[in-house]
């Protein structure tokens, strides 16, 4: 479920080191601190830096998310994106730096509690149950909510009933959100490729989650689908108040859809704004096309 890009160009060309975590340094507690700090920020990340095999993936970057916003981190290839997206999720270790989620403090963040800390994510690579239908590849978003145990479900008992009915309820209004309702019942391999990552999204969406993290939610798409996406990703953070992270190599739909950008260039943060600010910036032209000289992105 590791996406295949690390975010150094060396790492992109070396899939086989895409299932090692780093984290061979020194072994650094992982408890959560409260943060003592009033801040309206629910995601913040200071100095992050980490290697794969002594090359720098990322260094020293810092970033602050803001509650209720749409967030992108963009770049060229090899920059960096989805290894600060594996971090945050701790699929990845940072070897230095903090990151703090909702006013708690990590130098690791525990990827086996990260639905508990509010926190859902989709992956650059399709990552759902070819042989389960829609409705159970979403319903598989709730599994972290469930009390019964496996005893209760096979015997029926009630509080195994109230959390099924729970989460068909959650389901159901999620396939409804995400005009899923025509394909609920289909095994999820049937489906076009547009859809599956409709339904990928679905799948985050139904945990409910404070903080959603979008990494290429629309490669690989037509135009139009990628617009019916950028719709839906929208109305979850107007309708939800559901705080995005967005990473997308389509600069004119990340330009349209988010809040403030960051730009990412060999593992260092260049540039940080408004895509206003961002799209005029010298250090992101240089980092797109090569010269200070023109107009913007």
């Amino acid at each position: 479920m590791i996406g295949a890009s690390l975010g150094a160009a060396a790492y992109e060309r070396a899939p086989e080191i895409s299932g090692i975590l780093a984290g061979a340094g020194p072994v650094e507690d992982t408890r959560p601190a409260r943060l003592s700090a009033k801040t309206d920020a629910i995601l913040t990340l200071s100095g992050i830096g980490i290697a794969f095999g002594g090359v720098k993936a990322l260094s020293d970057v810092d970033l602050e998310v803001k509650g209720g916003e749409i967030r992108a981190v963009i770049g060229p290839n090899g920059a960096g994106k989805s290894s600060l997206i594996n971090i945050i999720s701790g699929l990845y270790h940072a070897d230095r730096g903090r990151i703090a989620i909702d006013g708690q403090s990590f130098s690791r963040v525990p990827a086996s509690r990260l639905a508990r800390l509010g926190v859902a994510r989709t992956f650059q690579n399709l990552a759902l149950f070819g042989g389960l239908s829609v409705r159970d590849n979403i319903a598989s978003g709730r599994v972290h909510t469930r009390r019964a145990s496996f005893v209760e479900h096979i015997a029926g008992l009630p509080r195994a009933r109230r959390e099924d009915a729970r989460i068909a309820e959650k389901v159901d209004r999620t396939i409804a959100f995400l005009h899923l309702d025509t394909v609920a019942d289909r095994l999820v391999a049937t489906l076009p490729y547009g859809l599956q990552k409709r339904v990928e999204l679905a799948r985050a969406l139904v945990a409910e989650p404070k903080i959603l993290l979008l990494d290429e939610p629309m490669a690989g798409m037509t135009a139009t689908e990628k617009a019916e996406m950028a719709g839906f990703v929208r109305a979850a953070r107007d309708r939800h108040g559901v705080t995005i992270i967005l990473i997308e190599h389509d600069i004119g739909v990340v330009m349209g859809l988010s809040d403030r950008v960051a730009v990412l260039d060999y593992g260092r943060k260049i540039a940080d704004g408004t895509p206003a600010e961002v799209r005029t910036d010298p250090a992101v032209i240089r980092a797109y096309i090569g010269t200070a000289d023109g107009e913007g992105i």
